[in-house]
C-alpha cells in the first residue's frame, strides 16, 4: 500500500455561487484526508462562497474568466501536487471515498480514477440528465474506445504528469468530456470506482443547462473527433460522397453504354464534382492525421517528463 502520509494531495473545487455547500465540502474532506490541502477555486461568486471556504479552512483562489473550463485549466496551472482530487462543490459526492480514490491511483500507477456515480435517489438526476449522461458516454465510447461509463462525472482524482500534461481548450462544463479523451488519446492506465451520488441540498441550485450544456458537450465530442481521429473524421467524408457520386453516376453510365451519349451533363457535372469533393475531404484526413500524429507524440513527451510517483 502506498504511503499517501509522505504524499502531497490537493483537493481542488471549482465552484460558482455554492455557499449552501461549501462549507461542509471543505469540513468533509479535510476530515477524510487531514493531510491534504483544501483549494477552493471561486469563479466570481456574489454570494459568498470564498469567504464561507475561507472561514472553514480552505486556500481559496479567485478566477476571473467564466466557466468550469477556464477554472480547471487555471488550477491544473497554479497547483503542485502528486496527486490531485478535483470534486464539485454542491455537496453531491461522498467525501469519505476520497482516500479509497487515491489509495488506487498511487497503488496501482494509475492517471486517472473517476468516480463513477452510483445513487437510487431520484432527486440527484434532473429530467433527462441521466439519458443524456448515456448518450454522450455512448459516443465517446464509440469514438474513442470503451473505458468508461460515467465521462461526465465531477469527482476524480489525477497524477502530477496527467495534470502536467493536460492542455484544456473548453471554458465550460464540456471539460469533463475533454479531461477524458485526454486520458484515452495517451492510453493512460485509468480505473473508475463507484461512488455514491447524492442530491443536491434544499435550496442548491445546478448551474448545468440541460439543452444548451448537453449540445456543447456534443459538439465538443465531434470537435475532438476531428482533431484526434482525422482520418475516421475525414474518411467518413470521403465515403459519402463518393458513394453519392456513384450512386447519381450509374444511369449516366448505363445510358452511355447503350447510346454513346451523356444525358442530363448537369447532373454528370455534379458527381465530378462531388467526387472531387471527397477527394479532398481523403487528402485533408491523411495531412490532419501527419499533423495529430506529431501532436500526440508531442503530448506524450510532455506527460513521460514528470516521474510516476514512487509508491
Amino acid at each position: 500500500m502506498s504511503d499517501q502520509s509522505s504524499s502531497r494531495i490537493a483537493i481542488l473545487v471549482p465552484c460558482y455561487n455554492e455557499a449552501l455547500t461549501i462549507e461542509a465540502i471543505v469540513r468533509d474532506f479535510r476530515a477524510s484526508l487531514p493531510q491534504a490541502t483544501v483549494y477552493v477555486f471561486d469563479n466570481n461568486s456574489t454570494d459568498g462562497t470564498a469567504e464561507i471556504a475561507r472561514a472553514a479552512g480552505a486556500n481559496v483562489r479567485l478566477v476571473p474568466h467564466q466557466g468550469k473550463g477556464s477554472v480547471v485549466r487555471r488550477m491544473f496551472a497554479d497547483i503542485e501536487a502528486d496527486a490531485y482530487i478535483m470534486v464539485d462543490g454542491d455537496d453531491t459526492y461522498d467525501a469519505a471515498v476520497a482516500p479509497q480514490l487515491v489509495a488506487k491511483l498511487f497503488d496501482e500507477g494509475l492517471d486517472m480514477v473517476v468516480g463513477n456515480r452510483v445513487t437510487e435517489e431520484q432527486a440527484a438526476y434532473r429530467l433527462g440528465h441521466r439519458f443524456g449522461n448515456n448518450l454522450l458516454t455512448g459516443c465517446v465510447s464509440m469514438l474513442f474506445g470503451r473505458t468508461f461509463t460515467d465521462i461526465l462525472s465531477g469527482y476524480r482524482v489525477f497524477s502530477r504528469r496527467y495534470v502536467k500534461s493536460f492542455a484544456a481548450h473548453s471554458t465550460g462544463f464540456e471539460i469533463e468530456t475533454e479531461l477524458t479523451v485526454h486520458a484515452l488519446e495517451l492510453r493512460m492506465p485509468v480505473a473508475e470506482v463507484e461512488t455514491v451520488y447524492k442530491a443536491r441540498p434544499e435550496g442548491s441550485f445546478s448551474k448545468l443547462n440541460t439543452y444548451r450544456d448537453g449540445w456543447r458537450i456534443l459538439m465538443t465530442i465531434l470537435r475532438l473527433f476531428k482533431s484526434e481521429r482525422p482520418m475516421a473524421f475525414f474518411g467518413i467524408g470521403f465515403l459519402a460522397c463518393f458513394l453519392l457520386s456513384v450512386g447519381l453516376a450509374v444511369p449516366l453510365l448505363s445510358v452511355y453504354l447503350e447510346t454513346g451519349l451523356v444525358p442530363r451533363q448537369p447532373t454528370a457535372v455534379l458527381c465530378s464534382a462531388i467526387m472531387l469533393l471527397g477527394v479532398v475531404l481523403l487528402a485533408c484526413g491523411i495531412i490532419v492525421d501527419a499533423v495529430t500524429k506529431a501532436r500526440i507524440e508531442q503530448k506524450r513527451f510532455a506527460y513521460l517528463a514528470f516521474p510516476a510517483h514512487n509508491s
